[in-house]
């Protein structure tokens, strides 16, 4: 027995050391990751791209757009710039660590179209004679800045001077994105060299000249380098509108990701406790797993260079949650086997062989999803996405290859044989004279629950509808957050001397959200945070979608749902029947309505976010109800369904339903756990799809473990499926109640 508990000392020693080493490297590793815009400030821009000259829109002209854009972002040396094209006409622009986002802004929409004209406007020459790349920061004959040009087509250009210099009125006029409609040599030459003009500089030729070219004006150096930098980059093929926009300050981010890490070592933390009460010593292994679990998930988040957002800690929170569900499949099933008298070590292979085909099942519908969210998705879902696919590639590597390898080893010391309750908190059974409810006739209590709460959803939507966020409403979102309370009153003058009407308010003690119908213009947006920023020392947070946008987010999220419906009706169906399909999809729907009905009679805001959580519960709903009906598809033993009596089949649900009940419970409560965690000490920026998780996960548990195995047997008694054998296997179990 010593040896035994030298051995078991010595590996547990070893494993402790290694995760202890693991851990050293988290910290460097975790802040060597790119952090999107919410987390570090900076701002994000949709773009509508249409072409200058009325023809169509091409592929060609849109990557041309892409690159020249590229070029513009490098001169304000943003180190992690993301450009993005979304469908056939639309750019999306992240920028994180941007301080001066007016200049940034300005620099990535202006066309940059240099051009040179006479005195009449007309169009002499284009930038097509200049080298590419040749602006350089230079000075004028007093000393100035200005902009010096070199000239590559120098026989063109000395043609053109030599033209000029016979006109009556011998000036050759520099343009940046001459207007026809607006602009003028006559009306402009007044004030052609300051910043308030299009007009960069009007020169007097004498006489014909191939040398290169020296623009000078009123600038200052920033300005020169300003257009040194747009020249560079070359002009724009197209023009580019504002759909939406975010601003989000720097403090702002860090505050938020102070708040989300905080709220994310609570829950994992509580999640570590509940497991060492639950399962004792296998709760050991199961947080030695959450930490290496944790640690590669960042590693390969940052291999693939994916940009940390605020969804995708959220996506990593809920998947440390879904991911235990692995460990506690795996210990529910090692714990059936030895109440059944087996030993440790054979209980162990049993209960590891059949809990694998089940995790692989549920977490396969999962990813399905998570795909889908990465496909149809925008913005935040598909970051959201982009992390739960990773969390799951993980899962199947550390929670079920490490968790399996650490257990083996220390049931193979031999230590734990006559420790089993020290273990795995196996207990005895005690015998229970008085017989109790079958779970199924509990269905109908939950039915009636979610009856009601429909109901009363659908009263609320039909009179009061969604409160819709910005993301599906249009207009402008104003978030501030300040050192002292803010005033109702206050904030009312504010907004009238920012000439903002249609805005409501919405205070709580330091913190602001002005909801303003109207759709800023990006000048507008700087001038209104530059407000808030001066007088409060306010953080300021500022969202702009267009109804463009609005109506495409809706039109996609629909789509993703139905897809993601789809799809999990023909991966159950290859892998069940599809009449587990069709109950499964039947779950989620009811998951979905109770999760809308709750958001209709909280009056908390649908956003993009919410959508983000509709589609993770579709992917944890079916994780939980694929396990039920694994059960189910086990205690069938391949018989026809048609040889089961009406009674034989509820005595088939009810005891799969016994038998997945407490795992259902367990991992429920390791996933809710950090949800909750995220909601009391976590960022407002995504309380919605925390309280929506909240819901989605209480609703997507009862119904899985109640409402699935329910509908299953209605299916059963009509005769879906009865031609065809559910499930196979060499050894027949035997089900009481059926072949006992």
């Amino acid at each position: 027995m010593k040896k035994k508990k030298k051995q078991m000392i010595g590996k547990l020693l070893w494993i402790f050391i290694i995760t202890a080493l693991v851990s050293a490297f988290f910290k460097p590793l975790f802040q060597d990751l790119k952090f999107g815009l919410d987390l570090q400030g900076g701002f994000e821009i949709l773009y509508q791209v249409s072409p200058i000259d009325g023809s169509k829109m091409t592929k060609e002209k849109l990557n041309a757009t892409y690159k020249s854009m590229l070029k513009r972002i490098d001169s304000l040396g943003v180190s992690e710039p993301e450009i993005v094209l979304e469908g056939n006409d639309k750019i999306r622009v992240k920028l994180a660590g941007v301080t001066n986002q007016e200049d940034a802004r300005s620099k990535l929409s202006t066309v940059a179209n240099l051009t040179f004209r006479d005195s009449n406007n007309n169009l002499l020459m284009t930038s097509d004679v200049l080298k590419a790349g040749g602006a350089k920061v230079g000075q004028d004959q007093s000393g100035k800045p200005a902009v010096a040009l070199s000239v590559r087509d120098k026989d063109t250009f000395y043609k053109v001077t030599n033209k000029v210099k016979d006109m009556s009125d011998n000036v050759i006029v520099i343009w940046l994105d001459f207007d026809d409609s607006k602009d003028s040599y006559s009306s402009e030459s007044s004030s052609c060299g300051t910043s308030d003009s299009h007009c960069l500089s009007a020169a007097k030729v004498s006489q014909a000249f191939a040398s290169d070219v020296i623009i000078q004006g009123d600038f200052t150096e920033d300005e020169v380098q300003n257009l040194v930098d747009l020249i560079n980059s070359g002009s724009l093929p197209t023009k580019l509108t504002e759909l939406s926009s975010k601003t989000v300050g720097a403090s702002f981010g860090d505050a938020t990701l102070q708040k989300t890490l905080i709220a994310g070592v609570i829950g994992i933390a509580l999640i570590i406790f509940l497991l060492l009460v639950l399962y004792h010593f296998c709760g050991i292994l199961s947080a030695i797993s959450i930490i290496l679990y944790t640690f590669f998930v960042f590693g390969t988040f940052w291999l693939v260079g994916g940009v940390l957002t605020l969804p995708g800690i959220a996506a990593l929170i809920l998947g440390i949650g879904m991911a235990i569900d692995a460990n506690v499949l795996l210990y529910e099933r090692v714990k059936e086997e030895l109440k059944k008298g087996k030993s440790l070590p054979l209980a162990f292979k049993m209960g590891s062989k059949s809990s694998f085909k089940t995790i692989v099942d549920s977490n396969l519908t999962t990813l399905l999803v998570a795909i889908i969210m990465f496909v149809f998705g925008e913005s935040s879902v598909k970051g959201f996405a982009t992390m739960l696919i990773i969390n799951i590639a993980v899962t199947m590597v550390t929670m079920v290859a490490i968790t399996r390898t650490l257990m083996k080893t220390f049931i193979n010391t031999g230590y734990f044989n006559d420790k089993i309750s020290f273990f795995l908190n196996v207990k005895e059974e005690k015998e229970n004279k008085k017989a109790k409810k079958p779970l199924l006739d509990y269905s109908k209590y939950f039915a009636i629950f979610s009856s009601i709460i429909f109901l009363v959803g659908v009263i609320f939507t039909a009179t009061k509808g969604l409160a819709l966020g910005i993301d599906y409403q249009a207009g402008s979102d104003i978030s501030l957050v300040t050192e002292k309370k803010l005033s109702s009153k206050e904030l009312t003058k504010d907004l009238k001397e920012l000439k903002l009407t249609k805005v409501e308010i919405e205070r709580r003690d330091k913190e602001a959200d002005l909801r303003v119908k109207d759709i800023l213009k990006k000048d507008k947006v700087e001038e209104v945070k530059s407000y808030f920023e001066n007088k409060y020392k306010a953080n300021v947070d500022i969202g702009v979608v267009s109804n463009v946008v609005k109506q495409e987010l809706i039109k996609n999220a629909i789509f993703a749902i139905l897809v993601s419906l789809v799809g999990i009706i023909i991966y159950i169906s290859i892998r069940f029947h599809i009449s587990f399909g069709i109950c499964s999809v039947l779950c989620l729907l009811h998951d979905v309505l109770l999760m809308t009905s709750f958001m209709a009679i909280s009056r908390v805001e649908v956003d993009s976010m919410f959508i983000a959580a509709v589609l993770a519960i579709i992917g944890y709903s079916i994780n939980n109800t694929i396990v039920v009906f694994d059960r189910i598809r086990e205690n069938l033993n391949g018989k026809n369904i048609s040889k089961l009596t009406d009674k034989e089949i509820t005595d088939v649900a009810n005891i799969s339903m016994k038998q997945t009940a407490l795992r259902s419970i367990y991992t429920s409560l390791t996933t809710i756990i950090p949800v909750i965690a995220l909601i009391i000490l976590g960022s407002r920026e995504v309380l919605s799809f925390n309280l929506a998780m909240t819901v989605g996960l209480i609703a997507g548990t009862y119904s899985s473990l109640f409402i699935a195995p329910l509908l299953w047997t209605k299916f059963a008694k009509l005769g879906y499926g009865k031609k065809k054998k559910v499930y196979s296997e060499k050894t027949e179990k035997t089900i009481t109640g059926i072949n006992d």
